[in-house]
């Protein structure tokens, strides 16, 4: 028990330094930390996820694909295991926008379960965010048009985790307009 406590430390602290400068893209620009905070979050007090390898990941899913974070990096620091959820849930930034959400879509249904339970929450986490704190340049079509993607991917994920599930349905729910 503390050395997975300790582990899951290591990762919040790990995903802070790495995303230290980083800000949302909501009108108060929230430090970007809170969303991995929130994802682990979902996980645990909505999806009932105890596996401290899932909520190490979820802290730490955004860091290849979004701070200088190599997957080497991850793999040394955190072991094979939470590298591969990651390197799961992380896009290639090195394609075009429209070709990365084609592909989370495409994806999705080939994940790990433990990456699915990351997407999800991960996707819960941006739906709420976009519903009650959009990006400050987005327009009400915008916003309905995350969340008709958002469950695009979502569609494929179901049949791993009816609890998550149920919490991305009642956040789908919330649409805007």
């Amino acid at each position: 028990m503390k050395g997975e406590l300790a582990l899951l430390l290591k990762a919040l602290a790990f995903a802070a330094h790495k995303h230290r400068d980083q800000r949302r893209k909501d009108a108060q620009a929230s430090p970007y930390i809170n969303h991995p905070i929130a994802l682990a979050d979902v996980l645990v007090n909505e999806g009932g996820v105890t596996d401290v390898e899932v909520l190490c990941a979820a802290l730490l899913h955004d860091t290849v694909e979004d701070t200088a974070t190599t997957h080497e990096e991850l793999v040394d620091a955190f072991g094979s295991r939470i590298a591969r959820i990651v390197a799961e849930v992380t896009d290639d930034k090195a394609l075009p926008k429209a070709e990365r959400k084609r592909l989370q879509i495409e994806h999705a249904a080939r994940l790990s379960p433990e990456a699915k339970r990351v997407k999800l929450a991960d996707k819960i986490c941006n739906l709420r965010d976009v519903a009650s704190q959009p990006p400050a340049h987005w327009d009400l079509p915008r916003r309905r048009e995350y969340f008709d993607w958002a469950k695009s991917v979502v569609d494929r994920l179901r049949g791993v985790d009816p609890r998550l599930e149920e919490a991305f349905d009642r956040a789908y729910a919330q649409m805007p307009g």
